[in-house]
């Protein structure tokens, strides 16, 4: 007996990225067999409409159908999950439960109301050998056919569902299939016996007929659905594409995918058109490529829109070439448009070859992007091809490394013909030919000269300027035209004084505006002096370029009772200013000015901008607004062209913005790593001798390689692979250029200690933590960190000395929620602790807050504080690099990779005490203090359970081990949970525990789970379960050998634990 089930769709899954989406896939488990579908990038309805066939054995077995959220290089995030019992399936009418809604439920039952969303599945049972009495794709999809949906309690919705028609087939047909499905399912059964991973392979089933009937259901689709309205032209394919263009949400292109990139290369042709040469089915190109490939059976289906209208497919099959090691294959390949918005595409193509060897094991995916290129100097647009690949594994294989090797050759050997051919059709255009995105730009700049007739106009073209010059011609000819008055009052010759109130109204007046005009005459002479910029200063040096063109500004804040303002505006970065000019009397100015800043060794990280308000050289300028670049936390082609909104209260209050484009590269065009460990090596030396060959050329020159010669001893630079480096970066959204230096275990210390990894690269420090399923990280530069010292250990370390970090006021807000407290200044706090290798830790960490966040000026200072003592600090340094090597290497611990972690019993036992007492265990009190020190846990300590959430606590534990648990001693640090369980008959504790100072301790951290509950049978009794699981940091040959001894002393530990627990019992009672 055989069941079927059929993945068709989901639909409102919630979203587990950060990007507001989820790449779902499904995992089907009955027994020992399980399958796992394709991944739907960036989906929350996702279509899959895959079939998988089951062998079933017993009836009572469950269906397990679940729900993952893909991540690569971290824990899958899981979603929801179903349980269908074979039984309801064998009891439905015709052993089918037709096409159902099925509601995912939340693994923790105490978050039974949390809506994971539905899946929609088709499952039934077939009683004989052949599997044609089976629902077709197309009936399961029918939008037209009645469905039904189960709910969280699994009882329907909808009492009559219409069950799908199914196909007929000729007898002949038939018999011949049940043949070859008999041979194939004894080939199976031969091949499972030499088969080692047998838990990871389908067990027995039609393997080649699968392939045979989903090759044919591609053929016959592509014949069927090829009608003459759908045989149709490049006019049906633009109609498409505009639908596409319409449905585009305006994200970015795909990041290439993390097997490599095949091709990239620029043609003198429009996007639109490379696309259409590609895509379209009136192109010949996949046909002459195929051909070029020795590909033969080429059948190519129409473009239909899929989901809802929201995926534009096709499906494509071919038989492959024979190599020297493999035979012809039949290959189906089905391509998504992934991106269309008429100036970028994206197609993912998924290729499957179940005919392979371990082919149903793994599928190749392609990454095909179009993207506009820079313009060539005659004015045509060229489009940029960037083909990068992966191999997408279904289930486990230890086969994985043989699989992509032969996929990366021939995937390598593809495209290099794939590339010539396209190159005869279309003309490739070298890069070294044509200016660059920035210089294309910035030629359009055009600076807006201004005269000083025109400076002269702004200033002196006003009311003030007018009434007062009208004043004053009135006054010349009153006086002209007027008698001599007589001498009275107060008045003598040469003085004469108002004679009343009116006069002395208007004199004042007349004063006011007088006094007026000379400061606008002041203001004009000063503002002509003052109209010089470093708009055109060219940067001198190689390295790191930062190039900023100033476009204008929008609404900015007015500060002058003519209701305009003089604004200019100063770009800082790295402690280097570039000026504007000054723009008078403008809200809305612009500038058109472009400036470079010189060269620099090392990528910056933040780049500061202010406006300010000219009011003469002598008085404060005020700040009209100010706005921060975080280069880490911005992408580089965004700021190619932006607008930055100001903040401020007056720029606030104004909304004011300015539109800015910025260009960061590297002018030495190497790479980022090397470069960096090159330089660190060459500046670490020999001794004091500090490269007798290298030219100081200041004394602050001086000083930086003194200071880093005087710590590089301390700490050492690993090379990280590029796929841990590229999980760095995903883990906390960085760019490409960021590279992983050091990672360590530890503890951060907030109102509870919190287990994770401090992270260290040449500009940020990061906290990463995922504990119970809660997930915390945050980062801050190098630059925002004002102190950080080390205090020794207390009672609420655990035992280990503190590192404190106190951050400059008002730096850091995005990761305030990590730390411990704010200052009256505005100044965050952090403190991390429980280090595995406390001094290297330290000393890491200060090496590269001092070389990046100290200026010139102090590093001189720790050089003249240091020198005196330096050959003494020299051997001190030679002394600790002696150090035991293996301090220095189980940091090296890698934070990706890390599985599921299965749970598998321990221990179980029935002990002859009430739960209540059993929980004496964990509550902190004699009894668990004497319990655990029986057990061979010194100097142990713990934390008061406090709150999580409702229900929940949570405490930490300290302790050492005995030398008859262990004989390197060692140290465990770990973080308990505790709640009851959903029917408060008992306990269930969780536990999270990192073993510190013991061979390879930092290659895992132990999972246990203590579950107690009492007996309804027994008046004094519980039943106590505790499970173990094992999550791997890193790969190590000793997995096997290190889980059987930690499962043999837990359980010998448990068993001294419960017995003195037992009789401490009994001797109270």
């Amino acid at each position: 007996m055989k069941l079927l089930v059929r993945v068709i769709e989901a639909r409102n899954l919630p979203a587990m990225d950060q990007n507001g989406f989820s790449d779902p896939y499904v995992k089907l488990q009955l027994g020992k067999q399980r399958y796992r579908s394709k991944v739907i990038k960036k989906c929350l309805n996702p279509s899959w409409c895959e079939e998988f066939y089951f062998k079933v054995d017993d009836l009572k077995e469950e269906l397990l159908i679940s729900v993952f959220d893909e991540d690569m290089f971290f824990n899958d995030d899981f979603i929801g999950e179903v349980k269908v019992p074979i039984s309801w399936v064998f009891e439905a009418k015709d052993n089918s439960l037709g096409t159902i809604w099925f509601s995912l439920q939340p693994k923790d039952i105490r978050a039974k109301n949390k809506d994971c969303g539905e899946i929609l599945l088709t499952v039934c049972l077939s009683n004989n050998n052949s599997l044609l009495d089976v629902p077709q794709f197309s009936d399961s999809v029918n939008s037209n056919s009645p469905r039904k949906s189960i709910d969280s309690l699994g009882s329907p919705r909808m009492s009559s569902p219409l069950r799908p028609s199914s196909s007929t087939r000729s007898e002949e047909s038939v018999s011949s299939r049940e043949e070859k499905l008999y041979q194939t399912t004894l080939a199976g059964r031969i091949a499972q016996m030499f088969n080692k991973n047998v838990e990871s392979m389908p067990v027995a089933t039609a393997d080649a007929t699968d392939a045979a009937v989903l090759t044919q259901g591609v053929n016959s689709a592509v014949s069927e659905d090829k009608s003459p309205e759908e045989k149709s032209s490049s006019v049906d394919f633009e109609e498409l594409m505009k639908n596409m263009e319409t449905r585009d949400q305006g994200g970015e292109v795909p990041s290439s995918l993390s097997g490599g990139t095949v091709v990239d290369q620029l043609y003198g042709i429009r996007p639109q058109e490379l696309n259409s040469i590609l895509f379209s089915p009136d192109s010949n190109f996949l046909k002459s490529s195929s051909d070029v490939q020795g590909s033969t059976d080429l059948v190519i289906g129409p473009w239909k829109f899929e989901n809802e209208g929201e995926s534009l497919k096709r499906v494509v099959s071919y038989t492959k070439a024979p190599s020297k090691l493999i035979k012809a294959l039949k290959a189906i390949e089905e391509q998504t448009y992934l991106k269309a918005d008429s100036k970028a595409f994206a197609v993912l193509a998924s290729v499957s070859t179940p005919d392979a060897p371990y082919g149903k094991t793994f599928r190749v995916e392609v990454l095909y992007c179009i993207a506009p290129g820079p313009e060539q100097p005659s004015g045509e647009q060229t489009s940029r091809l960037v083909i990068s690949w992966r191999v997408n594994f279904l289930q486990s294989t230890m086969m994985k490394g043989m699989i992509e090797g032969g996929a990366r050759q021939g995937i390598k050997d593809s495209f290099e013909q794939y590339q010539k051919l396209l190159s005869q059709n279309v003309n490739p255009v070298d890069i070294k030919y044509i200016g660059s995105e920035k210089d294309q730009l910035l030629a359009t700049l055009q600076v807006e000269s201004q005269s000083d007739w025109k400076l002269a106009v702004q200033y002196f073209a006003n009311f003030t300027v007018i009434s007062t010059i009208f004043v004053g011609l009135y006054f010349l000819v009153h006086i002209w035209l007027a008698m001599p008055g007589t001498i009275q009052g107060l008045e003598f010759l040469g003085l004469d004084l108002p004679d009343s109130i009116g006069e002395l109204f208007v004199s004042g007046i007349l004063i006011l505006q007088g006094k007026q005009v000379l400061e606008l005459i002041s203001r004009f002479m000063q503002a002509r002096s003052q109209k010089g910029t470093d708009h055109g200063l060219k940067a001198q040096g190689d390295g790191w370029l930062l190039t900023v063109a100033l476009i204008e500004g929008s609404s900015i804040a007015a500060v002058d009772s003519s209701g305009f303002s003089d604004p200019y505006v100063v770009f800082t970065c790295n402690g280097k200013t570039r000026t504007s000019s000054i723009k008078f009397q403008k809200s809305d100015p612009l500038w058109n000015e472009i400036f470079e800043f010189d060269a620099m060794d090392e990528p910056p990280s933040v780049f500061e901008v202010e406006v300010f308000d000219f009011d003469g050289p002598f008085d404060e300028a005020i700040s009209l607004g100010r706005a921060e670049i975080n280069f880490l936390k911005s992408s580089i082609s965004d700021l190619s062209d932006v607008w930055i909104t100001l903040q401020g209260k007056l720029a606030q209050a104004c909304q004011s913005k300015l539109h800015l484009r910025i260009f960061l590269n590297d002018t030495r065009g190497s790479n980022v790593v090397t470069d960096y460990i090159t330089k660190m090596e060459k500046e670490v030396g020999k001794k004091v001798r500090f490269f007798p060959s290298y030219r100081f050329t200041s004394r602050s020159d001086y000083a930086v390689r003194f200071f880093v010669n005087r710590c590089m001893n301390c700490w050492q630079i690993r090379v990280r692979s590029p796929q841990t480096n590229s999980a760095f970066q995903k883990l906390f959204g960085l760019p490409p250029v960021e590279f992983l230096i050091n990672d360590f275990a530890c503890h951060l210390k907030r109102k509870m200690p919190l287990q994770g990894r401090l992270f260290l690269s040449p500009r940020i420090i990061g906290f990463h933590a995922d504990l119970f399923g809660r997930k915390t990280k945050f980062f801050f530069l190098w630059e925002d960190i004002e102190d950080i010292k080390d205090i020794p250990p207390t009672l609420s370390s655990m035992g280990s000395p503190i590192i404190i970090m106190t951050l400059r006021p008002g730096k850091g807000f995005d990761a305030r929620h990590g730390a411990k407290t704010q200052d009256a200044e505005g100044r965050l706090i952090f403190h991390f602790h429980s280090f595995v290798s406390f001094n290297i830790a330290l000393k890491t960490i200060m090496v590269l807050w001092k070389a990046r966040a100290l200026s010139p000026a102090q590093k001189v200072e720790m050089v003249e504080e240091e020198t005196a003592v330096e050959e003494e600090s020299i051997e001190k340094v030679q002394a600790e690099e002696n150090e035991p090597s293996r301090l220095q290497t189980e940091e090296s611990g890698s934070f990706i990779g890390i599985e599921d972690v299965n749970m598998s019993m321990a221990y179980s036992s029935i002990l002859s005490l009430p739960t209540s007492f059993f929980m004496e265990l964990f509550r902190g009190g004699e009894i668990d203090q004497m319990v655990m020190e029986r057990a061979g846990c010194l100097h142990y300590s713990h934390t008061p359970w406090e709150s999580e959430n409702s229900d929940v606590y949570q405490r930490q534990l300290y302790y050492k081990f005995d030398k008859h648990v262990s004989r390197y001693g060692g140290e465990v640090t770990s973080t308990q949970q505790k709640s009851t369980l959903p029917d408060r008959n008992g306990w269930l504790i969780e536990e999270v525990m990192t073993l510190h100072g013991v061979p390879l301790g930092d290659y895992f951290t132990l999972h246990l789970r203590y579950q107690v509950e009492d007996l309804p049978s027994r008046s004094v009794g519980c039943n106590v379960q505790v499970y173990i699981g094992i999550a791997w940091l890193r790969y190590t040959r000793y997995q096997k050998r290190i889980t059987k001894n930690i499962l043999s002393n837990l359980q010998d530990r448990l068993k001294i634990m419960f017995s003195i627990l037992e009789k401490e019992y009994i001797s109270g009672a």
